[in-house]
């Protein structure tokens, strides 16, 4: 590929991200220009993992798919690869920046438990979902921006991650030690299950704290966190009365969203 068809696929990255997730797309530009192409790349392998459950028919087409990418991440790269602009744009800039393929591959890995309905056995296993696909894609941002290891970025991930799990009508990535702890089942807008979904709430929301605190002594990487910086907004929105949890969560405005999003960013952090 010559480098016009590789600005292309970067580009196309950036419009995946655009139409797919503008409140991503808007906490990318404050990230430096010579790195923000490559943040694209990441993001865009990540939608474009996340998407498998809604293209596919049958679950294990969606593993066909999944083990597509991971077959991308970790052979020697075919012409078939290269022809796809993200997978292109994502193996440029693992190379680049030397990003743990092991970890790429495991966000491909955990999209699996997505394709079938088995219920999440406990805590555990759904912050391990959590990092590796919301907290992945943030720690690979930080080292593209020159950081080194940090806690922080884990704990925003993992706010982000439980944060999206809220949003969605509650189902089988609720956790079943969460459930029993709490006498709850799902499929019932009862009171034990909102108080499961509460108690799930209030964990994001402690991930989002440590991480906000942890960012003030960040030297680099602090503009990675910003996609976790409208967390407390949806959180706020499962705090309310009228949330229903058999429904998806409704956003806050886009406005106080970029609201949010500036504001974090002009404390170069969250």
């Amino acid at each position: 590929m010559g480098e016009a068809a590789d600005e292309a696929h970067y580009a196309h990255c950036e419009a995946l991200i655009r139409e797919r997730d503008r409140d991503l797309w808007l906490a990318c530009l404050f990230a430096p220009q010579p790195a923000r192409r490559h943040i694209h790349a990441i993001y865009a392998y990540a939608i474009e993992t996340s998407d498998v459950r809604a293209r596919v028919s049958q679950p294990l087409l969606g593993e066909m798919r999944l083990r597509w990418w991971t077959d991308a991440l970790t052979n020697e790269v075919s012409e078939g690869t290269r022809a796809h602009p993200v997978a292109d744009a994502l193996l440029d800039t693992v190379a680049r920046f030397d990003l743990p393929r092991d970890e790429l591959v495991a966000l491909a890995d955990a999209r699996v438990a997505e394709l079938y309905d088995d219920q999440m056995p406990d805590m555990a296993t759904l912050d391990d979902y959590c990092r590796m696909t919301s907290a992945g894609p943030i720690r690979w941002a930080a080292r593209i921006l020159g950081a080194g290891p940090s806690p922080a970025f884990d704990e925003a991930g993992l706010a982000l991650g439980l944060t999206r799990v809220l949003r969605q009508p509650a189902g089988s990535l609720i956790p079943a030690d969460l459930l029993a702890r709490h006498g709850a089942e799902l499929h019932t807008n009862a009171p034990a299950l909102r108080a499961a979904l509460a108690e799930l709430r209030d964990k994001a929301q402690k991930h989002f704290e440590t991480a906000r605190g942890m960012a003030r002594g960040l030297e680099k990487g602090r503009e990675a966190l910003l996609p976790a910086a409208t967390v407390p907004l949806f959180l706020a929105r499962v705090a309310t009365s009228g949330y229903d949890p058999l429904q998806e969560l409704s956003e806050p405005s886009p406005l106080r969203r970029q609201w949010r999003i500036w504001r974090a960013a002009r404390g170069v952090g969250l």
